[in-house]
């Protein structure tokens, strides 16, 4: 019988939930996407789409994981036996994540060694491609980066050793160190950066306003699509860890909580980023948006290039900075992976212990590709399309088929009214229904026309300007995959029946 622990307290979940949020892309992409779509002026539309598209999409799959009491997968499936295809998709996008995802954070750990000496020296950008992963050209893998396949190792062991203790002695125990820590962290790294020279600077050029921008459908679309990567919505992730709430648990609460708690931390990080950049600025005698960055630009090139010019305790700094980043990273790892430790344990009816071996094993061995020379390369076409075309759209996909196709709404709004102090009324059913289609299905259509159409306009139109073929195998072939296997995992039997695993797991008892 595959029963599993339910949360020791609501704290557990909603500290598991916020990890799963904050993740490694909190810290470095929202500044910059606030910071690029109208500053201040930038919070205007990023609360509307928090409100229309973040927090519905929480409480609707809050309460499908709670009602359901399954993964991803069997949720689906009791939903509508014809979508459970949906739940194996997103469970297929998290397991695609997984296996480079663990790798950015071996950089960190290994960034975070760097710090003690600042190993990286003044050529902070030359370092990172050329010392520490030895890039080999798009297309090439090349042999592998001691630096990264041995932090690689630790970060699975870490995590696969923690998910094999399962959700109440191992995810909620890791997740309450995790956090705590982090948020302490990042507040330290906070602190020092607004008491820096030129910080003022800095924290302007992020704050002000620029409402000129706010009618452009571009800055809307930014703060949608922030939101939505942001809150680990749409595969898999939250469905699966509500699955695990008590029956006596406040959804639309909780989902709250998880939405504000993961935006205060963005604030915070922007608050961070923009303090330290605004110094940066100042030490070099050049405006703010000159030393703007996004993505691993900003982590592994900028920063440790501010940190080289920290009047004092320059190392401290350094490795507290990379130090958060492995936290946010592992507590965002562990519940990506969860995803599909918790669908195969459902459909094939194994142990955990099994599955963690399985699904665990199976991404890790994968994630060796990335620890090559040419695993920047295969990471960063793997990471945009899963991303773009895997999250994006299955999340689009996700909510059309329960509010217009099955009409789920209803069943699931009186579902988590039935348990929680705030009841949900029309702006969670009008949020579902109209204006998160519309934003993301025009997201999907700009999307697609920009690396599908443009590609015949122009000799780069690829993504990243990468060759044709580098992209067919490592972008939309990586996209594709996840929708095929994600059907033939569904047209697969149940080794337990969905009605039979459903009993088995209302109780969500330790074994």
């Amino acid at each position: 019988m595959n029963t599993r622990s339910q949360w020791g307290t609501r704290a557990g979940f909603i500290l598991a939930a916020v990890g799963s949020a904050v993740g490694l892309g909190n810290i470095w992409r929202f500044p910059s996407v606030a910071y690029e779509n109208g500053g201040g002026a930038f919070f205007i539309p990023y609360l509307f789409a928090l409100l229309t598209a973040g927090i519905p999409i929480l409480i609707m799959e809050f309460t499908m994981g709670h009602k359901y009491r399954g993964s991803s997968p069997m949720t689906f499936s009791r939903l509508n036996k014809k979508t459970e295809w949906i739940g194996w998709w997103g469970v297929l996008i998290a397991f695609v994540i997984s296996t480079y995802y663990s790798v950015i954070i071996a950089w960190a750990i290994s960034y975070s060694v760097f710090s003690f000496n600042l190993n990286w020296g003044s050529d902070t950008e030359g370092f990172l491609f050329n010392n520490y992963l030895n890039l080999a050209a798009p297309g090439e893998v090349g042999g592998f980066v001691p630096g990264v396949l041995i932090p690689l190792i630790i970060v699975w062991v870490v995590v696969l050793g923690i998910l094999f203790k399962g959700v109440k002695k191992g995810i909620e125990i890791a997740n309450r160190i995790f956090i705590p820590l982090l948020v302490l962290i990042f507040l330290i790294i906070v602190l020092r950066a607004v008491t820096l020279p030129g910080a003022v600077d800095g924290l302007e050029a992020f704050f002000a306003p620029d409402f000129s921008q706010i009618m452009s459908p571009d800055v809307w679309i930014a703060a949608y699509g922030q939101i939505f990567f942001s809150l680990s919505i749409a595969f898999a992730i939250m469905i699966t860890y509500s699955s695990y709430l008590p029956k006596k648990s406040d959804i639309t609460n909780n989902a709250f909580i998880v939405g504000f708690g993961n935006s205060s931390f963005e604030l915070l990080a922007g608050i961070g980023v923009f303090g330290i950049l605004g110094f940066m600025a100042m030490e070099s005698n050049v405006a703010v948006d000159e030393v703007v960055a996004g993505g691993v630009g900003l982590a592994f090139v900028v920063f440790p290039a501010i940190i080289n010019e920290f009047p004092a305790m320059n190392e401290l700094f350094g490795f507290l900075f990379f130090a958060s980043l492995v936290l946010a990273g592992l507590s965002s790892l562990m519940s990506i992976s969860e995803t599909y430790i918790s669908g195969l344990v459902d459909k094939f009816n194994i142990s955990r212990g099994k599955a963690v071996l399985y699904g665990g094993g199976l991404a890790a061995l994968i994630s060796l590709l990335y620890a090559t020379q040419g695993g920047l390369n295969f990471l960063d076409s793997v990471d945009y399309f899963i991303n773009q075309f895997g999250v994006a759209l299955a999340g689009l996909v996700e909510v059309i088929a329960i509010a217009w196709f099955l009409r789920s709404l209803k069943d699931l709004q009186t579902h988590a009214n039935g348990v929680s102090d705030v009841r949900l009324g029309s702006w969670w059913t009008i949020s579902l229904t109209i204006i998160t289609p519309i934003v993301l299905g025009y997201m999907m259509f700009g999307l697609f026309s920009q690396n599908l159409l443009q590609r015949f306009e122009t000799e780069t139109g690829n993504y990243g300007g990468y060759s044709d073929t580098f992209i067919l195998f490592t972008g939309w072939a990586v996209a594709a995959a996840a929708l095929i296997i994600g059907f033939l995992m569904s047209a697969t039997r149940w080794r337990t029946t969905t009605e039979n695993a459903y009993q088995e797991n209302e109780s969500r008892e330790v074994k």
